[in-house]
């Protein structure tokens, strides 16, 4: 009787020797500076970074292992272990700016985060760029700008929908628009104005906020815009505009009903986004750090009452967004005194 034997290969070989499903990727664990940092931060400030999916931040975010994993898999399955982080109650989706995603996309996202979670989601590039993204043809103009229909079907209700309350914000961020565009566009009056009817026009409900990169627009009527429509600054640590003392300075600071940050690039260190990519990749170690801005963010929170706020560090602002966010939380929880009232 030619019976096989227990330990004869199988027609396609032993179990063993099949491929293994791909190990999750896990967080790293938090150590006691961290989880002390953590319980002691205000409940209503979040830090968060633009986007999770770098492979760099192993030993920092992801637990490591024999082969880090890729920024694809990370963007895939990486968004739990990221809002594992003790300091992480938030992230930047930038993505979306390239191009809106529907609700079940969203909702695969909120699935991976805590109710406590919230996502500061950038609208569609479309809405806010009178130029037309590369490879869009060769029309003479943008037809989504100040597009509130657009904005609505494709952005808004989205996430909304998809997000629930982990939506933080929807942040419209206008490129660099250019002095000669501004005033052949009637001037910053006549930006302002256009921006409040867009505002006002969207669906009331989630909270707006704007970030412009052209210090012209930094007017008294910009925040009048943005008071009256019920949207927040979005205070943007770049070159391109004024510290966030002056930018605070210049905006009805009692109307926002939101503290954002976003902290781009290093004013002082002179690099492109391309450029500080070169020279900080991979995203492990403070390179270039800014203290001044540190600062600055800090008594920006301080003086913001009791308004939800959200902090959004990218890698290129000193080198390592995880780490940067460490050093900013530290001394933050150093520097509250008695005396204030969250």
């Amino acid at each position: 009787m030619s019976g096989r034997s227990s330990e004869q290969p199988g027609l396609f070989g032993d179990v063993e020797q099949r491929p293994k499903a791909a190990p999750r990727i896990e967080p790293v664990p938090a150590d006691a500076e961290l989880i002390r940092v953590k319980a002691q931060l205000p409940p209503d400030i979040r830090f968060g970074t633009s986007s999770w999916s770098f492979p760099g931040w192993g030993d920092l975010v992801w637990k490591p292992g024999s082969r880090a994993p890729s920024a694809a898999k990370l963007s895939r399955e990486g968004l739990s272990a990221y809002a594992s982080h003790p300091l992480f109650g938030a992230v930047g989706l930038d993505r979306t700016y390239y191009a809106p995603i529907d609700s079940k996309q969203f909702r695969a996202y909120a699935a991976q985060t805590p109710e406590t979670f919230r996502f500061i989601v950038k609208a569609d590039r479309r809405l806010v760029s009178p130029y037309l993204p590369p490879g869009a043809g060769c029309r003479p103009s943008a037809p989504l700008l100040w597009d509130h229909v657009h904005a609505e079907r494709e952005v808004v209700i989205p996430a909304v929908s998809g997000l629930g309350k982990r939506l933080g914000a929807i942040v419209f961020q206008f490129p660099p628009l250019g002095s000669a565009w501004i005033r052949h566009s009637g001037g910053p009056g006549a930006f302002a104005d256009r921006l409040h009817d867009f505002l006002s026009s969207l669906p009331v409900g989630p909270e707006y906020a704007v970030e412009i990169r052209d210090r012209d627009l930094l007017t008294q009527a910009y925040a009048s815009a943005l008071r009256d429509s019920g949207a927040s600054q979005c205070f943007a640590v770049h070159p391109s505009m004024p510290d966030l003392t002056m930018q605070s300075n210049a905006i009805e600071r009692q109307s926002q009903r939101i503290t954002l940050v976003r902290w781009m690039l290093n004013p002082r260190a002179g690099l492109s986004y391309d450029d500080a990519k070169s020279r900080y990749e991979p995203f492990n170690r403070l390179v270039d750090e800014d203290t001044p801005s540190r600062r600055a963010i800090i008594d920006l929170l301080r003086t913001s009452g009791n308004t939800p706020g959200y902090i959004i560090v990218n890698n290129k602002a000193e080198g390592s967004a995880p780490l940067s966010i460490r050093r900013l939380a530290a001394e933050l929880v150093r520097a509250e005194q008695p005396s204030v009232h969250w």
